[in-house]
C-alpha cells in the first residue's frame, strides 16, 4: 500500500473543521492549508450555506491581505445574496484584485460548449479577463505577471467531464510554476457528496474533459478535488482550501439556500446536473441530449427512436430510484448541431430517490438506443472515448455485450477510489 502525501494534520483539520473555530491546519512540506470557518458549522438547513468566497472575507481575509491576487470565476461566482464575487473582493479593502481568469463558457457563463473564448477587459472594473479557454488553457507567466496569488470561484456540477475542475487543475500547476499559493474558495457539491458511481478513467485518456483517474460522478467539491489532485497526482503548488461553511455531504442543493446559476448555458437545473454524469456520454454519439430545450440532459432521443418502446426497454431493467417516461421534444439552435426545429423522440428521466444511478441508467440507455438505431447509429468516437475514459465500453456495446460486461469491474475501482478519496474529504 503506498504512502499518502497528505500531512497528519490536514487530515484532522478536515475532520474536525464543524467543531473548531477558525484556524489553519497543514504542513508547509506538502504545501497545503486548510481554513476552518468561525462561528462552528450548525447542521440544520435552516443555516443557508456560507460559499468560501463568503468565508474568506469574513473569516480568512489574512490568506490574501495585502497580495494582489487574480481571480478564475464566472457568473457563478456569488454570495449568498447574488453579489458577485468579483465585485466583493474588488471592493475589499484587504487585498488587491489584479486580474480575472474566465474558464469555458466565458465569465458570464453564455458561450456554447468548445466555442474559444477571447481575451478581453472587464466593463465594470476595468481589469484584463484572460480567457483559459482560447489560445491557452493554463494561465502564462505573463498572465501571472505582478499577481501574488491565484483564487478560484466557480460552481461545479459534480462530474468528471465538467471542464472547470481542469481548468482549476491547469491553474494549480501554473501558479506552482510561479511560485505563488492557490486558494479554492470552495462551493457544494450539487448533486451530493455521498454517492461515487461510474467508471474510472484510464490515464491514456486523460483530455481536458478528464484530467485523471477519478470516477464520473465523484462526489467531492472543487477543494477536495483540489487536495487530491496535489496528494495523488502530483500538481505541486502551496494549495489552501477555504471550505463552504454548514455543508453536509448529504445535502441536496436546495437545502444549501444558495440560489442555483446555471453554470452553463445547457445546465438549466439541478435536476439537469443530477443526470449528466450518464447522458453526457451522448454527445459522444448522434443521439440528442436536448441541448437547445429547457430540460438538457434529463433526455435523449432522436428522430427514429420510439419513445415507448425505449421506455418499455428501460423499465426492464428495474432501475432504482428513477422514473422513464416517453418524451418528444424539438432543440432549437442547439449547440451541438443535433435535429434543430426537428421533432425528437426519446425519454426523459426524472430521479425520485437517492439511489439513482445516473451512470447505470446511460449505460442502458446506451445499450438500448443503439439495439434500436440499426444503420442510423453514429458514434462519435474519438469523444466519445475521451468522456468514457476509455475505448472499452464503446467496443462493449458495439459487440452488444450485456449490461454486466459493460460494468465490470466498477465496483472494485469505485472501492478503490473511496478509500483513496478519503484523506481529501472536507465536510461530514
Amino acid at each position: 500500500m503506498r504512502q499518502k502525501r497528505t500531512p497528519q494534520s490536514f487530515i484532522i483539520g478536515a475532520v474536525l473543521l464543524a467543531f473548531t473555530a477558525c484556524g489553519q491546519e497543514g504542513n508547509a512540506s506538502s504545501g497545503q492549508e486548510s481554513i476552518t470557518p468561525d462561528p462552528p458549522v450548525l447542521h440544520s438547513v435552516s443555516i443557508p450555506v456560507r460559499p468560501g468566497a463568503e468565508v474568506l472575507l469574513s473569516d480568512s481575509v489574512h490568506l490574501v491581505e495585502g497580495l494582489r491576487v487574480g481571480l478564475i470565476t464566472n457568473h457563478t461566482g456569488i454570495d449568498r445574496r447574488g453579489n458577485q464575487s468579483i465585485d466583493r473582493i474588488n471592493d475589499a479593502p484587504e487585498v488587491e484584485l489584479a486580474a480575472l481568469f474566465s474558464p469555458e463558457h466565458g465569465i458570464r457563463g453564455t458561450a456554447e460548449g468548445g466555442i474559444q473564448i477571447d481575451s478581453q477587459e472587464d466593463a465594470e472594473t476595468g481589469l484584463p479577463i484572460y480567457s483559459l479557454y482560447g489560445d491557452t488553457r493554463k494561465p502564462t507567466p505573463e498572465m501571472l505577471t505582478g499577481v501574488d496569488a491565484l483564487l478560484f470561484d466557480i460552481q461545479d456540477v459534480g462530474a468528471r467531464y465538467y471542464t472547470y475542475v481542469s481548468t482549476m487543475a491547469l491553474a494549480m500547476e501554473a501558479a506552482g510554476e510561479a511560485g505563488i499559493p492557490f486558494v479554492v474558495l470552495d462551493r457544494p457539491n450539487p448533486i451530493g457528496g455521498l454517492a461515487v458511481q461510474g467508471s474510472l478513467l484510464d490515464p491514456a485518456f486523460s483530455t481536458f474533459v478528464g484530467l485523471f483517474p477519478v470516477p464520473m460522478r465523484h462526489g467531492m467539491t472543487p477543494g477536495e478535488l483540489a487536495r487530491m489532485y496535489v496528494g495523488e497526482f502530483g500538481i505541486e503548488v502551496e494549495l489552501r482550501v477555504v471550505p463552504a461553511e454548514g455543508w453536509r455531504r448529504e445535502m441536496t442543493f436546495p437545502e444549501t439556500g444558495l440560489p442555483w446559476i446555471p453554470p452553463s448555458p445547457n445546465m438549466p437545473s439541478v435536476e439537469s446536473a443530477l443526470h449528466y454524469p450518464g447522458t453526457c456520454l451522448f454527445e459522444g454519439t448522434n443521439i440528442s441530449v436536448g441541448r437547445g430545450t429547457s430540460y438538457a440532459f434529463q433526455v435523449v432521443g432522436a428522430p427514429w427512436l420510439d419513445g415507448d418502446s425505449l421506455a418499455r426497454a428501460l423499465d426492464g431493467y428495474q432501475l432504482e430510484d428513477v422514473t422513464v417516461e416517453a418524451f418528444t421534444f424539438v432543440p432549437e439552435a442547439p449547440g451541438d448541431g443535433k435535429f434543430g426545429g426537428v421533432e425528437v423522440a426519446g425519454v426523459r428521466l426524472t430521479a425520485v430517490g437517492p439511489d439513482y444511478d445516473p451512470t447505470l441508467a446511460a449505460l442502458v440507455l446506451l445499450r438500448e438506443s443503439r439495439r434500436m438505431s440499426g444503420d442510423r447509429w453514429e458514434w462519435r468516437q474519438s469523444h466519445f472515448d475521451r468522456l468514457a475514459g476509455s475505448d472499452q465500453l464503446r467496443k462493449g456495446i458495439e459487440d452488444g455485450a450485456p449490461l454486466e460486461s459493460l460494468r465490470a469491474g466498477w465496483d472494485t475501482a469505485l472501492e478503490g477510489f473511496i478509500r483513496l478519496r478519503e484523506p481529501y474529504l472536507i465536510y461530514e
